[in-house]
């Protein structure tokens, strides 16, 4: 692309605009810290830095997905759906406003003068779909089916959403870079991980937002509420995202039998296994040459790139009071669905980056060009001042939901309502903890974080005693909710159990 100067005074109207911005969040240091917590068993300190970190009386939708996520991890149900209800709203409108005006989402003036973190965070897509069925997670650890099923409905009617502003999204973005001589390939980027984002795993999603995970609950909770017309379609989607895993085709084929089947006195049970934490978007820079007047421009644009945050390894086995282990089967991958959002965004990233990075040139040029005509020193001290700002202010967008696990799988069996020991083959060692089910369907949720793990296990019968949680091994700590049982210390627990009762 070639452009014009532009006039001296608005070159600096341009410098004080940059200088007032010329600090920024660190999203990902600040995320860290709090990760770094969580992972230690400490999740109230998580919330503590969170908190330290969002001292606005503004709280951003970032804030709330973070919030949501770790008052979870405390079992604290309420409290974390209330975070999520006002992550929704802010969801909601964006949907709104993706109906009515769809044009008005695809950009925001300062970020073509400044950079993308001016934009109101409005959530990845992934982000979005997860949001809700998250809050659907949280109401079956209540044992609310109802509400669940709410919920995971609106997960399914907001992908819609998602799919149609998309693809007018790529169409305007395309459109504006033809016009303006862009390029929008991020495999144009000189040192750009390209392989981070563009590979067989990756190109093998459908797209960035749709899971198998969020379309394998939704038929569990139709089918939990005798909807078999609904819990197929569920099911089917599932197998089509995830395909060749026998126990997501079991649930399709078995489907009817199991509806129409009386009650035979047990618990249907669906374990979903979560590791790690999700990827984060690091800010790195290529200088690119823009030229001005037949002269180069060297201007550093920062472009976000991936980078694993944790293994994210799955446990290799369950069981279920020492019965013969159930099938673990990865079901969706967090990190793969955030590596496959930012490849579709890097067409309007770079759409942004090459309106910025010109005018900056064009004002650094006219304040080069200016200096040399007039010999006037202050002109020259200017232009390097408009150098370095645009190097401070040049930064890409870092923020995403982080407490998000990177990697999900599940496991299904039927087992006897009451107490059962569960026992796990993580990376760190086998980890067992008690749950109590009920009923004839019940949701397990299991996150392995380094040494820690958390349970969101369903809330038992009235009345029931509360479920003690076993004391971590010697020179261990932990957060309630989270559990580094030992052997011995599930046979105290199950004999205390037994004795309230």
């Amino acid at each position: 692309m070639s452009f014009r100067p532009v006039p001296l005074a608005g070159a600096a109207a341009f410098l004080l605009l940059l200088s007032g911005c010329a600090t920024f969040r660190s999203y990902d240091k600040e995320l860290g810290q709090t990760l770094g917590q969580v992972s230690g068993g400490n999740v109230d300190g998580a919330i503590k830095v969170l908190e330290s970190n969002n001292k606005s009386n503004t709280k951003d939708l970032l804030y709330y997905f973070e919030l949501g996520e770790l008052l979870r991890l405390k079992d604290r149900y309420p409290e974390s759906q209330q975070s999520w209800r006002s992550a929704d709203a802010t969801v909601q409108r964006w949907e709104d406003t993706a109906k009515t005006n769809p044009s008005a989402l695809f950009g925001n003036a300062a970020s073509y003068i400044i950079n993308d973190k001016t934009r109101p965070y409005e959530g990845h897509d992934y982000e979005k779909v997860m949001l809700t069925t998250r809050m659907a997670m949280n109401f079956l650890a209540e044992g609310d089916f109802d509400s669940a099923r709410v919920a995971i409905k609106q997960t399914h009617e907001r992908e819609a959403v998602i799919a149609d502003v998309r693809g007018k999204e790529l169409y305007e973005v395309e459109k504006d870079a033809q016009k303006r001589g862009a390029r929008t390939s991020f495999k144009d980027l000189n040192g750009y991980p390209v392989q981070s984002i563009d590979n067989p795993e990756v190109n093998a999603l459908k797209n960035s937002y749709q899971s198998a995970l969020s379309h394998y609950l939704a038929g569990f909770i139709y089918e939990a509420q005798g909807e078999p017309s609904l819990a197929a379609p569920g099911y089917r989607q599932a197998i089509e995202l995830q395909p060749n895993q026998p126990l997501l085709e079991q649930a399709l084929s078995g489907l009817d039998q199991r509806v129409s089947a009386r009650d035979d006195g047990t618990t249907d049970v669906l374990f979903i296994i979560e590791s790690g934490t999700a990827p984060a978007r690091q800010s790195v820079n290529f200088p690119l040459p823009i030229p001005v007047n037949r002269t180069l421009i060297f201007i550093p644009v920062s472009f976000p790139v991936m980078r694993s945050t944790s293994s994210g390894t799955l446990p290799s086995g369950l069981t279920v009071d020492g019965s013969e282990p159930l099938p673990v089967v990865p079901i969706t991958s967090i990190d793969l669905m955030a590596r496959r959002a930012l490849k579709d965004e890097m067409p309007g990233i770079m759409l942004r980056a090459a309106i910025r990075s010109a005018g900056k040139a064009a004002a650094q040029y006219e304040l080069q060009h200016q200096s040399q005509q007039q010999n006037n020193g202050w002109l020259g001290l200017a232009a390097l001042a408009v150098t370095a700002v645009a190097i401070v202010t040049e930064s890409a967008d870092e923020r995403t939901w982080r407490s998000l696990p990177d990697r999900i799988a599940i496991a299904r069996g039927k087992f006897p309502p009451g107490t059962h020991q569960v026992t796990v083959q993580t990376p760190e060692g086998p980890q067992s903890f008690q749950v109590n089910v009920s009923g004839r369907h019940a949701v397990v949720g299991l996150r392995l974080l380094q040494r820690t793990m958390y349970v969101q296990a369903p809330i038992g019968p009235a009345g029931a005693p509360p479920l003690a949680v076993p004391p971590p091994p010697a020179g261990s700590t932990r957060e309630s909710g989270s559990t580094t049982a030992s052997p011995a210390a599930l046979e105290e627990q199950s004999q205390a159990t037994e004795s309230a009762k």
